[in-house]
């Protein structure tokens, strides 16, 4: 078996940047989902800055999203996972509930919201939802 020759930069999967936090599901939360995503971007920045600075901030803004419909539609608690990936930034978000994400009407003038799961998509490579008895993952695929 052959095998193409790595350089020096390439990372192996222990390399990879992850972190895992998990939260009760309170209010409060979704601050906290979005410092523990900051502190791993920060992390994350001394050995691969983001190719464009508003990577950084699109990543927060998801975390964000994410976080704040767990809270608002999962009963319980929830986790974020982040990981590197060779070509961007994986986030999972665990929470409790098996119904699947699913867009809203957004009106400004209402102000009841509808607007998180459209940013979600716009900002995201890609999104997924993986759905199980226990919960579900909601996963996206960020550029870094």
């Amino acid at each position: 078996m052959s095998t193409e020759p790595r350089g020096d930069d390439a990372l192996t999967s222990e390399e990879i940047p992850s972190r895992t936090n998990s939260f009760v599901g309170e209010p409060h939360d979704v601050t906290g989902a979005r410092l523990a995503a900051e502190e791993f971007l920060r992390a994350l920045a001394r050995s691969s800055p983001p190719s464009a600075p508003e990577y950084w901030d699109d990543i927060l803004l998801v975390v964000t999203e994410l976080a704040a419909n767990a809270v608002q539609y999962a009963p319980g608690p929830f986790a974020l996972r982040m990981r590197r990936t060779f070509d961007g930034v994986h986030v999972v978000l665990h929470d409790t509930s098996t119904t699947e994400p699913a867009p809203r009407p957004f009106d400004p003038r209402s102000g009841g919201g509808g607007i998180g799961w459209h940013l979600i998509h716009t900002l995201c490579d890609q999104v997924s939802v993986v759905a199980d008895a226990r919960g579900k993952d909601v996963h996206v695929f960020m550029p870094w």
